[in-house]
């Protein structure tokens, strides 16, 4: 996530490499790797990120950060925090940085490669005003970003941090099923993600129900009608709508562990 959000924000132009530092775990060559491709100076060492950075990501497995905040305190008197990990809360980040940090939770997801990401921030007890205008602007740098309650995180992570696994998913299946019936792979790869992503703008644009929108394209006794038929015997819709309870749940357990 890291790399996707420093490589967004080189591509939107709001910084260059030379105004990026990161650090990685040593024994991680690929992370080193590709940050070095980036042109972003990288350390094996956190204690340097922070003394040089205003706003300084934490983006490292939930385990790890108690460890990594542990490492920094000393050194993170007036910085700005922002949060990617999953299920850390406000609370234990404040708790465990200095008095004069402010700390936002944030929730992008990968898709922030391309520019495209959806974000969503929470601030922290001590952020300020120009703290959330520099977050909203990394962000918006490299898709669409809005501010939540931290209550509605949890949800958020399941549904737009995990929610492009799912849609990968659908794109394959899509695929599959032109090639079953005589498609080229690539060309029924194409045609798959391009037809999500038309969709996807289409809800977004026209402020039509998603509902309406599907029966606009239903013809009676069609083929759309068929194979939405096909997709209510098999439980597509209950199967989707789990899977973002269940990616809820695993974060609030996580959030409990922590």
């Amino acid at each position: 996530m890291a790399k996707a959000m420093a490589k967004g924000f080189i591509a939107a132009g709001l910084t260059k490499p030379s105004g990026l530092i990161a650090s990685v775990h040593p024994a991680d060559k690929i992370s080193l790797q590709s940050f070095q491709e980036l042109g972003i100076e990288t350390l094996t060492e956190n204690a340097p990120v922070v003394e040089r950075s205003d706003v300084v990501f934490v983006s490292v497995k939930p385990q790890v950060v108690p460890k990594v905040l542990e490492e920094i305190k000393p050194l993170s008197g007036n910085k700005l925090f922002l949060s990617v990990a999953m299920g850390i809360t406000l609370k234990c980040l404040e708790s465990s940085l200095s008095a004069q940090s402010r700390v936002i939770r944030v929730m992008p997801n990968i898709s922030a490669l391309v520019r495209s990401g959806c974000s969503v921030y929470v601030r922290g007890s001590r952020a300020n005003d120009a703290d959330a205008q520099i977050t909203q602007r990394l962000l918006e740098a490299v898709g669409t970003c809005e501010s939540c309650d931290e209550s509605q995180l949890d949800i958020v992570t399941a549904l737009s941090g995990s929610g492009p696994a799912y849609v990968f998913v659908m794109i394959e299946a899509l695929a599959d099923g032109a090639v079953r019936m005589g498609m080229p792979r690539d060309m029924a790869y194409r045609l798959a993600a391009q037809t999500v992503m038309g969709s996807g703008h289409m809800v977004r644009e026209s402020n039509t129900h998603p509902g309406q929108l599907k029966d606009n394209v239903t013809s009676p006794a069609g083929s759309t009608a068929a194979a939405l038929k096909h997709l209510e015997l098999s439980g597509f819709r209950a199967a989707v709508a789990g899977a973002v309870e269940a990616a809820t749940q695993r974060c609030r357990e996580i959030s409990s562990e922590t």
